[in-house]
Parts: structure tokens; C-alpha cells; sequence
């Protein structure tokens, strides 16, 4: 799995989580996927993100749009 790969899906993952718990436990939890939309979309933009950063130096390959 390369970095592209491992930060959509834990994008996913974080989106999925956020709305269990925004539908279960707190509507506040619905932040955290805002959150991680508005992450995905300056990523988009910018080509920076945190997330990359982290798979990075856990030594996931590198991908077209995160190196």
C-alpha cells in the first residue's frame, strides 16, 4: 500500500467513525468529519498533508500525489 493509498482510506475510515459516533453517542462528533473534509480538500489544493507525513515516516511507499 503506498502513502495515496493509506490516506484515503483513513479518511474513510475517520469519516465513517465521525458519523457512527455522531449518530450514537454526540451530534458534536459530526466536526470531526468536516474536519477531515476540509483536510482532504486543501490537501487537494496544496498537496500537504499531515496525514501523508505520518505514513511516511512509518515507511509506506510513495505515491503520485504524496511523496
Amino acid at each position: 500500500m503506498n502513502i495515496d493509498r493509506a490516506v484515503l482510506a483513513f479518511a474513510g475510515l475517520v469519516v465513517l467513525i465521525s458519523l457512527t459516533l455522531g449518530y450514537f453517542v454526540s451530534p458534536y462528533w459530526l466536526f470531526l468529519t468536516a474536519f477531515a473534509g476540509l483536510n482532504l480538500l486543501q490537501a487537494a489544493f496544496t498537496g500537504f498533508c499531515p496525514a501523508a507525513l505520518i505514513f511516511k515516516a512509518f515507511g509506506f511507499k510513495a505515491g503520485n500525489a504524496f511523496r
